[in-house]
């Protein structure tokens, strides 16, 4: 785990401006820190190194190939880099190595075998830059999933004498604007998506100019990097054209894999066993992801929570592990918060070494000031304060911890998509224009909200499952009308102008024919990536801690795809199959208790006398006219609901950490 950069045609001191990149990262890889420029001085790659696998020199980076043909940086893990090293061996591709890390073997079978087709051979999670020296091209690549960001685009710098501007890269898009003289401007026309999700999805940032790498894709130039206009919808139109590539003009962006593809694949080509059968082979993948994400050349651990995923990566960890596993848990000193009693108990049948810390609500409420320069751009799901604490507790005691992230999302265990389903099911007989009239009279109703009848209403508008979902989640956050547009346009120079689509927004309705199938690839495509693993990525990153994620291990998503709905889930619960898989190894009755989930009580907080004056004087009404990016008078009305009515709605916090992220970003650049 690491941090990566890199400049192209740099009008300045490019190595110097590396290294101000590398050192805004240095937590993201403590223990060294490198700089290359190739020959001609056109592109210079840094690295800051987290020891991970092979701890000496040998595998420092950024690494040459033997052949001094390429030149790589790379951040992550390659889980099954043996086999990658022996399938060169024996096919005569090299001789030998220099060292053991994987970063050596991706580098030489990209050699060998070409960067496309080194990643569609190997699992892991990375982001990676390679610079062929020969054909002067740089090939930018993310894992299929987005464990790890890769933020690529052109930085607009006041030093450049004739106005040009540098392509750059780097895992942190915070680092960037380190880089001397940057001048990129907040892109006004997302911030309506930020405001609807609370993160900015790909492949959009809070810069113009400056983009997401979307995962399972590669983004190859050529020099002389010039600049190039980003299609909206650069991942819809690899998959228009047939051949999951989209070509313009000194660059090539292609897919070497698709989560989308993956979930239709698995739809038309269903596993047709029997559910005992489908957890004997779930069980069979995740022991062998399992046992390839506990290799390391540090200590190791897990994230241990009273819930089934992790449990479930707990539980294999432990059984394939020659000693006792370091398991992690916090605790909150409110029980309807509190987890870490449960993950005890757990903890306890299955044997492990474990930790667990119990925070206080001043402990939890210091972090907010944190977390602008953690996530470097405006980022609001609240439960990455209770991330940040347990990977800094578990960065005291191991380096690299597992985690049972994404098991909701690949074995539909949100309550959501089952009520999408069954909603869906009795909407659909009833004639669109009839029920987008019936929702328009249920939304005028003059009740006071948020009011079941205006839930009805808003669902009613919708068009399709997908659209419903994105009402569904509304509803539930009892947001009416186009409240998250209009924080950021009115009054802005964005108003009236084009928000762009968010990747859920051009997805078909009913892709895989299955409501609740549609909304988890949804999520996997951009929730799960823009959200979760950005969370978990920037907390741990924080305190130089790496997270592994096995229910993300390749073969297990394509087999989670296959998956019937009834083995998923029926009216009452979900995850079946993976619980079939836990039950192997603790007892029902350990799991069989409502999930707390891993939140913080915002609203309690806000009101409460240590947090009210820090919002209060981040939403004063003349400090955001000044500001001149939102709408004074709406956010004064949301402030309102909160603390006169007891409203509180997500996207007071929302705002809360844009304006955070907006006044640190003043005040370091």
């Amino acid at each position: 785990m690491c941090g990566i950069s890199g400049l192209c045609c740099f009008a300045g001191d490019a190595k110097g401006a590396v290294h101000a990149v590398n050192e805004w990262m240095k937590d993201r890889g403590p223990d060294a820190e490198g700089i290359w420029t190739g020959a001609d001085g056109a592109v210079t790659l840094g690295h800051r190194r987290l020891s991970i696998i092979d701890l000496s020199p040998a595998g420092s980076q950024p690494f040459r190939s033997a052949d001094g043909r390429y030149t790589i940086v790379f951040n992550g893990e390659i889980y099954d880099y043996q086999k990658l090293r022996q399938k060169l061996l024996s096919e005569k591709k090299v001789t030998g190595f220099r060292g053991t890390s994987d970063t050596e073997a991706l580098v030489e079978a990209c050699g060998a075998f070409g960067v496309k087709e080194t990643l569609q051979m190997c699992k892991g999670m990375w982001a990676a830059a390679i610079y062929d020296s020969r054909c002067k091209t740089l090939a930018l690549t993310r894992d299929r999933v987005g464990e790890k960001p890769l933020y690529f685009g052109w930085v607009h710098t006041d030093n450049a004498a004739d106005g040009r501007e540098s392509f750059a890269f780097a895992s942190d898009i915070g680092a960037l604007t380190k880089i001397p003289g940057f001048s990129n401007r907040i892109r006004r026309d997302v911030l309506p998506l930020y405001f609807r999700y609370g993160y900015i999805p790909a492949p959009y940032t809070i810069y113009e100019d400056l983009y997401k790498l979307v995962p399972g894709s590669m983004l190859t130039l050529e020099a002389p990097y010039a600049k190039f206009d980003v299609p909206s919808d650069l991942y819809g139109e690899c998959h228009r054209t047939g051949s999951g590539c989209y070509e313009g003009k000194g660059f090539r962006y292609e897919l070497y894999w698709s989560m989308r593809d993956a979930a239709v694949e698995g739809f038309r080509n269903p596993f047709r066993g029997t559910r005992e059968e489908a957890a004997n082979e779930l069980e069979r993948l995740l022991r062998e992801a399992v046992r390839g994400q506990m290799v390391a050349d540090v200590p190791i651990g897990a994230f241990l929570s009273a819930g089934i995923d992790s449990s479930t990566v707990v539980s294999v960890m432990q059984s394939l592990a020659p000693g006792k596993v370091r398991t992690f848990t916090i605790g909150m000193n409110e029980d309807a918060y509190d987890e870490a009693p449960a993950a005890a108990e757990i903890a306890r049948h299955l044997g492990t070494d474990h930790t667990q810390l119990y925070i206080s609500e001043q402990e939890a409420q210091a972090v907010i000031p944190k977390l602008a320069g953690m996530f470097g751009e405006p980022f609001a799901d609240s439960s990455q304060i209770p991330t940040y604490l347990v990977s800094q507790m578990t960065r005291e005691h191991v380096t690299v911890s597992l985690s049972g992230d994404a098991g909701d999302e690949l074995f539909c265990g949100y309550r959501s998509y089952a009520s999408l389903s069954r909603i869906w099911g009795k909407m659909q007989s009833v004639p669109y224009g009839v029920r987008r009239i019936a929702g328009a009279a249920l939304l005028h109703n003059p009740l006071p909200e948020p009011s079941l009848y205006r839930t009805k209403g808003m669902l009613l508008q919708a068009d399709g499952p997908l659209s419903l979902g994105r009402l569904q989640r509304n509803a539930e956050f009892g947001i009416r009308g186009r409240i998250p547009d209009e924080i950021a346009l009115a009054g802005s120079a964005a108003k009236g102008s084009a928000v762009p689509a968010a990747a859920e927004e051009y997805l078909p309705e009913l892709l895989l024919s299955d409501a609740c199938k549609d909304a988890m690839l949804r999520d996997l495509l951009q929730y799960h990536p823009d959200d979760i693993l950005v969370k978990v990525d920037r907390t741990a990153m924080a305190v130089s801690l790496e997270t592994r994620v096995p229910l993300l291990d390749r073969d297990i998503v394509e087999f989670a795809w296959t998956l019937p709905v009834s083995y998923l889930r029926n009216d009452q619960e979900g995850k079946l199959v993976l619980k079939d898989v836990l039950y192997r190894y603790v007892p029902k009755n350990l799991l069989d208790r409502p999930k707390k989930g891993f939140s913080v009580p915002v609203k309690k907080w806000l009101l409460s006398s240590a947090l009210r004056p820090f919002a209060e004087d981040l939403l004063q009404p003349d400090k955001i006219r000044r500001q001149g990016y939102l709408d004074a008078d709406l956010v004064s009305r949301l402030w309102s609901d909160l603390t006169e009515r007891g409203i509180y709605r997500p996207q007071i916090w929302y705002i809360l950490m844009f304006q955070n992220w907006l006044e640190k970003t003043i005040q370091n650049n």
